[in-house]
This record gives structure tokens, sequence and C-alpha cells, in this order.
């Protein structure tokens, strides 16, 4: 799952209603692992500001992006005139390439090409995980980034490691969504086992969209798999498209079909999937269905414009949470201007703009929840886990998404 390609602008003059909405939440469950509130400790802050150039003779940090336009305005229009307030020897220029080629990949491998002739790669920091491009990293493409040089580094959670030559920065997760009008307190599922039960109970009921059609329907389809493999996500291993999954994993599947397969009836309008993420949000909002999973970006903007009325509450799982994943920086080694892409990545980890992740993108901090006010601590900690199982995707999706169709909704032809 790309998260970039899905993530909701959540602007600041309605975010306070998302805020009151997570905060009216006290009794969902919270994550055994979550941290009590506590004050915030600063960041490491920019240094002072000089006039000189940064390193390698030009003051330009070229920021690339695919993601959507939500997130390219922020980066454009909140994130560039911040850094370049607070560091005034630089000047951001953030280009989006969504949809022209292959996005950032194909500057990316220009930044490569540069490599050759020593040329200026006009690339300082790409919106971008480097795990994709195993060729790259071996030509030596992508810096290494830690505390070591990223200062801010040291305050980020261990969900939001991905590698050493990403730094992540926002994060989304599929949640819960329930109608408390309708689903007591007390009765919101705390594990998955307890989901499982509650949907049988209450057939017509809960609802989630089809694996391939919507991210929100292929993490629950995604956490059944987990629940049958040891609730282990580690185990399943990035694949390149000509590698073959491990058959002692996949052999297990069958009983994640078998799982899926005695609520199918129980599922709404006895099973009928919705073709996508919104169509979830609508069956939510027009009181079709009491129960769902919802991506925690899209839920927060439905609330926050009232597209979800307020009495919809958000939740987590407490055993294994729903999975999800981080949006990273990345910087070449050729980068002209080095020392800026680094003090930009740096920055993106200091609390204002982990707030503004929170409350501009509805997005979830990259950074421990002690490094935030004390108020999103205590409005948020009730939805949020430190952990934030991933999945690899490629191959593991055609094989989620097969069997999920020939096993589960046989009664909807995949691709339809």
């Amino acid at each position: 799952m790309k998260f970039s390609s899905k993530s909701v602008l959540l602007p600041l003059s309605l975010f306070s209603a998302a805020a009151l909405a997570l905060a009216a939440c006290g009794a969902a469950p919270a994550p055994t692992s979550a941290p009590a509130a506590t004050a915030a400790p600063a960041a490491t802050v920019a240094p002072a500001a000089t006039t000189a150039p940064a390193s390698g003779g030009s003051n330009v940090v070229n920021v690339w992006t695919d993601s959507d336009t939500n997130i390219s305005d922020w980066l454009t229009n909140k994130v560039a005139p911040a850094f370049q307030k607070a560091y005034p020897q630089y000047t951001v220029k953030v280009t989006t390439v969504r949809g022209v080629g292959g996005g950032v990949t194909d500057i990316m491998q220009r930044a490569q090409a540069a490599m050759q002739t020593g040329s200026d790669p006009q690339a300082e920091v790409f919106e971008a995980d480097p795990a994709g491009h195993p060729e790259m990293i071996k030509a030596g493409l992508f810096e290494k980034l830690s505390a070591a040089n990223i200062a801010n580094a040291k305050n980020q959670s261990k969900a939001a490691f991905l590698n050493d030559y990403a730094m992540a920065y926002r994060g989304s997760q599929v949640l819960l969504a329930y109608d408390s009008t309708k689903v007591p307190e007390n009765e919101v599922p705390k594990t998955f086992a307890d989901l499982i039960t509650w949907i049988k109970a209450h057939p017509g009921q809960f609802v989630y969209c089809r694996p391939d059609k919507g991210g929100s329907g292929g993490n629950f389809v995604i956490r059944a798999l987990y629940e049958v493999t040891g609730k282990d996500p580690t185990v399943f291993k990035p694949l390149a498209a000509t590698d073959t999954p491990d058959p002692a994993l996949t052999g297990k599947f069958s009983q994640a079909w078998d799982l899926l397969s005695s609520i199918h009836k129980s599922i709404y309008n006895e099973g009928s999937y919705p073709a996508g993420n919104n169509p979830v949000l609508q069956l939510l909002s027009n009181g079709s269905v009491s129960l769902a999973t919802v991506w925690s970006d899209q839920a927060l903007q439905a609330l926050a414009k009232s597209a979800l009325p307020a009495t919809i509450k958000l939740s987590q799982l407490t055993d294994l949470p729903f999975p999800g994943g981080y949006t990273p920086f990345s910087i070449p080694t050729n980068a002209k201007n080095k020392q800026g892409a680094i003090d930009f990545v740096n920055f993106m980890l200091m609390q204002d703009m982990q707030v503004s992740v929170l409350k501009d993108l509805g997005g979830f901090p990259a950074v421990t929840w002690d490094q935030l006010p004390k108020e999103l601590q205590t409005q948020f900690t009730s939805v949020i886990a430190t952990q934030v199982p991933a999945w690899p995707g490629g191959p593991w999706d055609a094989l989620r998404n097969k069997g999920w169709y020939d096993n589960v909704a046989t009664n909807i032809k995949q691709g339809s």
C-alpha cells in the first residue's frame, strides 16, 4: 500500500472537531504500549540562521514527490515557508511528478545516472522509500540516515523505523470506526477474535471493502492472515516479482479464508463488500452499519468535515493492531546541497512539523508521542499503537487478493 497516494488533507480550521471526537472516545481500548501523557521535550532546534550558501555552492533544496495534491500542497504552502523561515539561507523547491512517467522513481534514476557523470542531479530530497529499489541502494545512491546525521531521529518511534536509507515523517493506520449510539463502549472489540465474535453476533452491522479496492479492507484481510500465522508480521518478507512466497506461510492461508468465510453472511447485506474506502465511510455515515475498518486519516477528515457524525468514534485492537505504514524521505549521496537536505529532513521531525502532520494531514507522527503536546497525547493515545504492522505487498498482495476472491467473496468476480 502506498500511503502517500491516499492520504487526505485535514485543515487546521476543521481539526478541532476530529480532535474532540477522538477525545470523547474515552472507553476505546488503549494500546497496551501507549505511553502516559508527559510534557513534551524540545526537539533539536534549527541552528542560528546564516547567510552563507549551503554546501556544494547551492542554497536550493529540491524536494521531489509523487503524492496526492493535498500532500504536495502542504509541502509547498506549509512546510517550505516554515523551513525557509527557520533556515533563511535555503530556498525550497517542491516538484510534484505524480502521474508523470514513473514518478519519483524516474528522478531517482536520473540521480543515479548523474553519479556517473558527476553532474548535479537537481535532487536533494525524495519523498520515497529506497527499499523498493535495492539496485539503487547497491549502487550507493542513498545516504544512510540516522541520529548521527539527522539529530531529531533520536525521537523517532520504533514503529517508524523503516531502513537505514529512509527517514519516516508521517504515518497512517487502519482503525475500527464504530457508531457509539449503537455499540456500547464496553462492547467495542479489543482483539481480532473479539471482532470476529462481534460480527457474528451482529449480522449486517459490519463492513470492510474489497482488499484490492481499498487499503482499509486490504489490511483487514491482512490482519486475518496475521491471526492464523502466529501474529508475527515480521515473518512476511519482501519478495521480488519472480520470488516464490514461503510455502510454510501460504499453507496456512486457508485458515484465514475459513475464518473470513465464517463471517461472510454476517457482513453488510449478506456479503456485499464496497469497492473502495469511501463507500465504507458512507455506509457508516448513513447508519447502514455500526462498525467498519477505516483509514485513520480519511476518518479524521470525514469527522472534521461532518461527513461522519460526531457519534462515530475510533478505536484500535490491543492484541495486534491493524496494519499501516509510514512515508519517508530519502537523500541521494550526490545531492549538491546535501547539508540543506539533512537540515530539511531533520526539520520535519521537529515538534511543530509533527503536530502539523496530525492537524493538517490527519496523519500519525513519526516521533514518539511524548514528543508532542500533552493535550494531543491525551486525545490520541487511545487509538494509536506504538506498533504499526507492515505488509510487504508485491507478490503477497496478489496471493491475498486471489485467495479472498476464490475462497471468501465467491459472489464477486475479481476485477469487477
